[in-house]
């Protein structure tokens, strides 16, 4: 039943609420406008507020989704873990669209939070204050990502999890490169800049 919850964590992820609610209610191309990403902050640039916190929230509860059906499905905590990754994937390079996704920080934060909510919260802390003071997002994403691994171990989560989070955190700073460059160069888009 692994293999299944696997299967069905992709297909999950790989559902792009953001490509899905621009073609059918703008009739465009997501990946083709601002960042050119497939995700909630790209959304948000380029349709607005209201779509932009629709998107993330669906990529939210996808990510949980994937890891409380691989619950019911499986037993241990490999199973969920795996889903849960498998989710992230799906998000990131979608079978339904070209494999051209988002950066999965959305489904991460669903997946994580279903895997362990402290340590959840207290990587989402350090990283909405540092948007809240510098409106980069990118830096938020990967201080989340990149505290979860410390925040898992402190907090006593499984070992499953932990290591988990190391290759989400790896996913997430692959995925961020172009943005790391901007930041140390100064060019980063800040949050509430239209595309």
């Amino acid at each position: 039943m692994t293999v299944v919850a696997i299967v069905v964590g992709y297909l999950l992820g790989a559902i792009s609420f953001s490509y899905l609610y621009g073609k059918l209610v703008k009739g465009i191309d997501i990946r083709e406008h601002g960042s050119g990403n497939a995700g909630a902050t790209n959304t948000l640039r380029v349709l607005g507020k209201g779509p932009g916190i629709l998107v993330l929230l669906l990529d939210i509860a996808k990510g949980i989704a994937a890891v409380w059906i691989a619950r019911w499905l499986g037993s241990g905590e490999w199973t969920p873990v795996l889903a849960g990754l498998a989710a992230i994937v799906g998000h990131n390079w979608p079978i339904y669209f070209g494999f051209r996704g988002g950066k999965g920080i959305a489904t991460t934060i669903g997946v994580i939070a279903s895997l362990g909510l402290l340590p959840a919260a207290l990587s989402g802390a350090v990283a909405i204050a540092a948007i809240a003071v510098t409106r980069y997002v990118s830096l938020g994403s990967l201080l989340f990502t990149g505290l979860l691994p410390i925040a898992i171990l402190a907090t006593g989560r499984p070992i499953e999890v932990f290591w988990a989070s190391l290759l989400i955190a790896v996913f997430a700073f692959v995925r961020h490169r172009g943005n790391i460059v901007k930041l140390a160069k100064g060019t980063e888009n800040k949050l509430g800049r239209r595309a």
